[in-house]
């Protein structure tokens, strides 16, 4: 009879042994889910306050109904406040249109939309690209403006509006070369065309014939988009247009760069504005 008490005893022991051993495994399981839960939940709360910008950077990618996809691309120019939208689709049949200011843009209504954007100063459109300018201002950050530049040209796209109204003058005729136009003005206008201004549109901007003189053999050319206010625009200008025109074509003595007078007063009072705002005291 001990015995069997013992068996018993022993039974049941072992029973409560497993069953101790069960509660600390699901104990275990526990403790490893609620930090697995915990984990993600940090997760979640870290990635939340980017959403915004998320979309932002992910909304030219978006497609819109009755739209195909729009994919939008972005390429820095040798100009530090410019940069180069290549939507992937035509943005002018042919030639330029450089707009300084919103005066200008009236006519060009998605060039009226991105000078809405604060610190934008300049647009120029390519044939297939927009090349947005930026204040020179380190407080305006590209980041910010970038997101809203993408914003506004996905939104225009997709609304179907013309990019410019008809009749808009465009910039194609820059080079064109007219009947009393002389042996070296012709080569300078066909060199300008054929060598000169794909490389330079390929940065965003534009070279534009004004006039030769030949008795000085002063080329005098604008530049427009990236080219304007470039650092490196007079390094451009002098040892590589000027060196090559004075190659091809011997009667260039020098190259000289044209600015319209209404395009630095315009970047003079913008600068004027944006400093008076920054100096502003904020209400308490």
């Amino acid at each position: 009879m001990f015995t069997n008490i013992l068996g018993s005893l022993r039974a049941t022991t072992s029973r409560t042994c497993g069953l101790s051993r069960s509660i600390r495994n699901c104990s275990s399981v526990c403790r490893k889910n609620a930090l697995d839960l915990t984990a993600k939940s940090r997760s979640l709360h870290t990635l939340k306050p980017s959403l915004v910008l998320t979309y932002s950077r992910l909304r030219p990618f978006i497609k819109v109904p009755g739209q195909r996809n729009l994919f939008i691309q972005t390429q820095e120019t040798p100009n530090p406040n410019c940069i180069k939208f290549i939507p992937g689709c035509e943005v002018l049949p042919e030639g330029t249109i450089d707009f300084p200011n919103i005066r200008a843009a009236q006519e060009a209504p998605l060039a009226k939309a991105l000078f809405r954007t604060p610190g934008v100063v300049g647009v120029f459109f390519g044939t297939d690209f927009v090349t947005v300018t930026k204040v020179d201002d380190d407080s305006v950050d590209w980041m910010v403006v970038k997101a809203e530049v993408l914003a506004t040209i996905t939104d225009f796209l997709a609304s179907g509006l013309p990019i410019v109204n008809e009749g808009f003058e465009l910039s194609s005729n820059a080079t064109e070369i007219y009947d009393d136009d002389d042996d070296t003005v012709q080569y300078i206008k066909e060199l300008l065309d054929t060598k000169i201004r794909p490389t330079v549109q390929e940065d965003g901007g534009d070279i534009l014939y004004v006039g030769f003189d030949a008795d000085s053999g002063v080329l005098k050319l604008k530049m427009q988009g990236a080219c304007t206010g470039c650092p490196s625009s007079s390094v451009t200008l002098k040892a590589g247009v000027q060196n090559m025109m004075q190659f091809y074509i011997p009667e260039v003595k020098r190259v000289e760069q044209v600015e319209d007078e209404e395009e630095e007063l315009s970047k003079s009072v913008f600068n004027e504005v944006e400093m008076e705002i920054q100096t502003r005291p904020k209400p308490t």
